[in-house]
């Protein structure tokens, strides 16, 4: 009873009920690197055409940002986020029975459709919940429980594959969803007063955006240039990582090094395991140590570096492989940071506003990469087939890792722009 009387012990169990649900999402968006091979054979795609199946979920996941944290601003997060866990559940088991390319493609964009809120109305929550100088530990945990969502997307699902078939599996996945869209309902509140509390000491009251107010934060907003500095450096350094491992690192190794997708599929948990670590841990060190831009130049610096070693070698020992996606995983935390640098430069009433536009940037990178990498696969590929699907060869994969590498390099730019304004 303590637990539900004390706002301070209730606002802990009420982001965790938001977690779980943004947990599902990050496992549906991921899950494409073990169901690869599967559904290449099950819809007889190419590269290009599996790269665009995984990115459909995040042009819609993308597109919907700004919407977003207009309708987390406007009619708070407890009913922007029940309405997305059940819209993306529906799409889950609709994806689940396609029987087409066409008909995933729909079902998939569904799945993003509703994914599309819940991180944002996270934030919009522990804006109302804790204080500022709380808020990128709070972030960096958040992604912590999206790393557990990564891990249920690799090993895990790969043996869940193996003995029910991937239709089963994710058919599951979206049941459980669609209960949980029920426990959001019932359990969150958008603010300490919604549940009956005074408000928290610390925390500024979060009042509605009237449609001026709405009208004058966008434009604040888009005509930051430090927003749209932002943008480019989350669209590269998130895109890489979801199609990392949420598309391509997984048929990486399977293709390089002759290994099973579900041996496999254990390189790619270490992403998830460094995303589990690094965001709370990068959040929870800045917030102590009140600096945020030097820890994002820092971990640009090192996140670029790893990449290229991929890049440049093709095929380095699987241990190599698997630190580099630790690494990549890990070293997200600190470009997380920049959310928090964002939302303290507008108001806090817009808050759902302001990191829904940033985090709009971050998905049209996983839109874009996987597709991208896709093609640059597809230019290399010697006509092999293996049970219907196409096997890559080991120049395609370095063409594509120089492309994160790229992009990674384009976000250590923007992070040492970052530095360079605050200095001045």
């Amino acid at each position: 009873m303590r637990l539900w009387a004390d706002p301070l012990r209730r606002r802990w169990l009420l982001w965790a009920t938001l977690g779980v649900v943004f947990l599902l999402v990050n496992m549906n968006r991921l899950s494409s690197a073990v169901l690869a091979e599967e559904l290449m054979g099950a819809f007889e795609t190419t590269g290009a055409q599996l790269g665009t199946l995984h990115a459909i979920f995040f042009w819609v996941y993308a597109i919907m940002q700004i919407p977003t944290g207009i309708l987390a601003d406007r009619i708070g997060p407890r009913r922007t986020a029940t309405a997305g866990v059940a819209v993306m559940n529906v799409g889950v088991v609709w994806f689940a029975f396609a029987d087409s390319y066409l008909t995933a493609i729909v079902a998939r964009g569904l799945v993003g459709l509703g994914g599309s809120v819940i991180f944002v109305c996270i934030l919009r929550f522990c804006a109302n919940w804790y204080r500022a100088d709380e808020f990128a530990t709070m972030n960096g945990l958040t992604f912590a429980f999206s790393g557990f969502g990564g891990v249920l997307a690799t090993t895990p699902l790969a043996i869940l594959v193996d003995s029910a078939g991937w239709r089963t599996a994710i058919g599951g996945f979206g049941v459980v969803g669609l209960l949980f869209t029920v426990v959001v309902f019932a359990l969150v509140r958008d603010t300490p007063t919604q549940a009956g509390f005074d408000p928290l000491e610390g925390v500024p009251g979060q009042s509605t955006l009237t449609n001026a107010q709405l009208k004058t934060s966008l434009s604040d907003i888009l005509r930051d240039p430090l927003v749209w500095v932002v943008s480019v450096m989350l669209f590269c350094v998130t895109g890489v990582n979801l199609t990392l491992f949420g598309l391509w690192g997984v048929p990486y190794i399977v293709q390089i090094y002759d290994v099973s997708v579900t041996y496999a599929s254990v390189f790619t948990l270490f992403g998830s395991v460094g995303i589990m670590i690094g965001p709370p841990a990068i959040g929870w060190l800045s917030d102590r140590l009140e600096r945020r831009v030097e820890l994002i130049v820092v971990g640009g610096g090192l996140f670029t570096g790893s990449l290229g070693i991929i890049a440049v070698f093709g095929d380095p020992p699987l241990p190599v492989v698997g630190l580099v996606y630790f690494l990549s995983g890990l070293l997200m935390g600190s470009f997380l940071l920049a959310y928090a640098t964002v939302k303290d430069r507008h108001p806090a009433n817009a808050s759902g506003l302001s990191t829904g536009t940033i985090n709009g940037a971050s998905f049209f990178g996983a839109a874009t990469l996987p597709t991208a990498m896709g093609w640059a696969l597809d230019d290399y590929w010697a006509g092999d087939l293996v049970g219907g699907t196409r096997v890559y060869t080991e120049i395609g994969y370095q063409l594509a890792f120089a492309i994160a590498t790229a992009a990674g390099a384009i976000a250590f730019l923007c992070a040492i722009w970052l530095y360079r304004h605050e200095q001045r």
